[in-house]
């Protein structure tokens, strides 16, 4: 995989206000990030877990954790879908 390295520099202090060290800080930075991609409708589920580092089946637990719906359709398009059968 093609990659890219990004530097952050945060305040030390906000490790210990989150009670999180920093490689738990940053697993959960990309998941927050891909999760709202994904809400937004930047990414697909699959493009999302492969940036948040985890399953698909791990994505869409974070989905629920996050409260976001892991359906990209609205109601009318869903039965649309379902009606082309």
């Amino acid at each position: 995989m093609d990659t890219v390295q990004l530097t952050l520099e945060l305040p030390r202090g906000i490790f210990s206000a989150l009670r999180q060290e920093p490689d738990q800080f940053l697993r959960e930075m990309r998941l927050a990030a891909a999760v709202k991609w994904y809400e937004n409708q930047q990414v697909s589920q699959s493009k999302a877990a492969e940036i948040a580092g985890v399953s698909r089946f791990d994505f869409l637990a974070a989905l629920n954790r996050f409260g976001i719906t892991p359906f990209q359709l609205t109601a009318e398009e869903l039965i649309q879908e379902v009606g082309d059968d």
